[in-house]
């Protein structure tokens, strides 16, 4: 889930000519190294992760979760927890936008108190998803510390959020539009940029 402007579009779905007119930013070998510093980094910065758990915020977030699991497990052999935090009831636009589908929430058997919590999440806009998910984390337990780490990192914020681990910085204008797409909902790797009103709203 994303802070509510970056829309993805199914690969069974026709492209139209606006789709088609969005340029990738990332391809999927560039997803793949991102990912692969992200995981060594949270590696380097919690001095091993043993205490770590990761949160995906669904949809896309939950597969990144899992893939920086699979990393870290390759690297450190280390089977890190995983799972997902839906926070679609916590957002603060719920009544301004159409009804949600509430998603999966997934907590690891050992729970959350006394852990680093790592969240996951696709792209970093104007950081309310990320606010929606610290008020969930605060109904389920009581981490010793969150850290925050995200595919792309489009700026814009509007509440003083900051990702911990970033795969790019991606400087964009409100009028542009970010669509993550990953191998597991889309069919494929990669990270485009299009206009609002030329391609995603």
């Amino acid at each position: 889930m994303t802070d509510g402007t970056e829309t993805t579009v199914s690969p069974a779905a026709p492209a139209s000519a606006a789709q088609a007119a969005m340029r990738a930013v990332l391809d999927a070998s560039a997803v793949s190294r991102a990912l692969t510093r992200i995981a060594h980094e949270i590696l380097e910065r919690t001095q091993g992760a043993d205490d770590a758990v990761l949160l995906g915020i669904p949809t896309r977030g939950a597969h990144l979760a899992t893939r920086l699991g699979a990393q870290i497990a390759a690297v450190e052999g280390l089977e890190l927890p995983i799972g997902t935090l839906d926070v679609t009831m916590y957002r603060d636009d719920l009544r301004l936008r159409p009804a949600r589908a509430i998603k999966r929430t997934e907590i690891p058997s050992g729970g959350i108190d006394g852990k680093l919590v790592v969240l996951v999440d696709d792209v970093l806009f104007s950081g309310r998803t990320i606010r929606a998910a610290l008020d969930a984390l605060g109904d389920i337990g009581r981490p010793r510390a969150v850290q925050l780490a995200v595919l792309v990192d489009r700026g814009h914020r509007e509440l003083p959020i900051r990702a911990d681990y970033v795969g790019k910085n991606l400087p964009t204008a409100q009028r542009e539009t970010v669509q993550v797409r990953l191998a597991e909902t889309d069919g494929q790797d990669a990270v485009l940029l299009g206009v609002k009103g030329a391609g995603a709203r």
